[in-house]
């Protein structure tokens, strides 16, 4: 009776250890898919979207990191088949220079047209006519 009462005990925690280890993978597959870019839906991460290409990506997370590959490795080996774009936070380099700086450009390109417009708006409303201007002299004769 010792016996399977022992033996019992060994079997469930086994389960317990492997269910431990079951959520940890669970928690780095889902932690890694977050930082990488659904590349169906692009403006889903991987551990949000439902896109066949999702599920099949966190699959082969899962079985990267189950192999024992760190997060480095899985993220180059995906960067590598799917280029930067997957990545939510690319790197700093010459291919990505108009992805980081762009927005602040079309901004600044923005704002200095803006101001180019209420400059000219403004000389427009200042510049009378002649006839304007002999016009406005009568009535503030009157």
């Amino acid at each position: 009776m010792n016996l399977i009462a022992s033996s019992a005990f060994a079997l469930l925690l086994a389960v317990s250890v492997a269910s431990a280890d079951e959520a940890a993978l669970d928690k780095r597959v889902m932690d890694l898919a977050a930082e990488l870019r659904c590349l169906v839906c692009q403006n889903q991460s991987l551990a949000e979207s439902n896109a066949g290409l999702a599920v099949d990506l966190r699959n082969q997370i899962r079985a990267q990191l189950a192999r024992g590959a760190s997060e480095r490795e899985v993220v180059d080996f995906m960067v590598a088949r799917y280029g930067d774009f997957v990545l939510y936070r690319p790197p700093l380099k010459a291919s990505t220079f108009l992805l980081w700086f762009g927005p602040f450009v079309l901004l600044i390109a923005g704002i200095y047209v803006l101001i180019l417009r209420i400059h000219r708006q403004g000389k427009m409303n200042r510049q009378l006519s002649e006839a304007e201007r002999l016009r406005a002299e009568q009535l503030l004769k009157e």
